[in-house]
């Protein structure tokens, strides 16, 4: 298992293995599978790898898992959430569990020359697939100051967006991370637990990998995935995530006329202080679950 394995530890293991209850010879979707963390422990369970997909649009993750789990004969599939289940739901596939893990793997985090990580300076890129071509880099510097100040108020909720937005525009062009920190340190002088520029990081990032549209188009499709008595985890890092994931869940809860998902977690489900202190990447995590019930058979 190479480096990059080790740096990625799963949030909420116990949680996940609760909520979706995986039995042998189970089928199983990972949609955001990343380095293999939730794979490794659900297909330990399964013992039928030849049953899950394994589906990321990083290509460094994608690699990692042909690596742990092809010859198994999971299937890989190096693509958006959204493009893959499109075409997983045009196949008319089915699966006892689907898991999504949302947000930044550790190992972008770790590396500056992604452009994810406010510790050292990099590249203006964020992008999770490195195919596309919008980067950070472009939106900071060809967006106007009032799409800027959309995009860091919307997606980051961040309070200062018009300052933000305004001082970049002042100053552009800007190339790297370590500049757009020094912008949000300025507008932050007073240190506070929240890095100064977490906001607007989390924003950028959301833009540059259409992260909330493609969450709320994916949703239904999950569901149509789902095999009857199918169960759904989501794993959300933000508010705007969650209130994503709450609300389709809501809309369809069997609570409601003709709804067909039972709703597994009144509340979302978070991290133990002792997972939080040995992974603190699980500090934000939001877990919320629901299983699709089963269809009467007529006659």
């Amino acid at each position: 298992m190479n480096q990059q394995n080790n740096l990625h530890q799963p949030v909420l293991p116990k949680e996940v293995l609760q909520y979706l209850q995986p039995g042998q010879r189970d089928s199983y979707l990972d949609v955001t599978a990343g380095y293999g963390g939730h794979a490794k422990m659900i297909l330990e369970s399964t013992k039928s790898p030849q049953k899950a997909v394994l589906v990321d649009r990083d290509d460094e993750a994608a690699h990692a898992l042909r690596v742990l789990f092809a010859k198994q004969g999971a299937r890989i599939i190096h693509q958006d959430f959204l493009a893959a289940c499109k075409q997983l739901r045009e196949q008319a596939m089915r699966f006892d569990m689907i898991l999504a893990d949302l947000g930044v793997s550790s190992p972008h985090l770790e590396n500056n020359n992604r452009g994810f990580s406010l510790k050292g300076s990099g590249p203006l890129d964020m992008r999770m697939d490195r195919r596309q071509q919008l980067t950070a880099e472009h939106i900071v510097n060809n967006a106007s100051e009032a799409e800027l100040e959309h995009i860091f108020g919307q997606y980051g909720e961040e309070p200062k967006a018009r300052q933000i937005a305004r001082e970049i525009v002042a100053v552009r062009p800007l190339k790297t991370t370590g500049q757009l920190v020094a912008i949000a340190a300025k507008a932050w002088p007073v240190k506070s637990r929240r890095h100064p520029a977490t906001r607007i990081f989390q924003a950028l990032r959301i833009a540059v990998n259409d992260e909330l549209n493609q969450l709320a188009a994916a949703l239904p499709i999950w569901f149509d995935l789902l095999a009857s008595g199918g169960r759904l985890a989501v794993i959300s890092f933000h508010s705007l995530e969650d209130r994503i994931v709450k609300q389709f869940m809501s809309e369809n809860s069997a609570d409601r006329y003709d709804g067909q998902l039972q709703i597994l977690t009144k509340k979302p489900v978070v991290a133990t202080k002792d997972e939080i202190d040995y992974n603190p990447r699980a500090r934000s995590a939001k877990l919320r679950a629901a299983v699709k019930i089963k269809t009467k058979r007529k006659g």
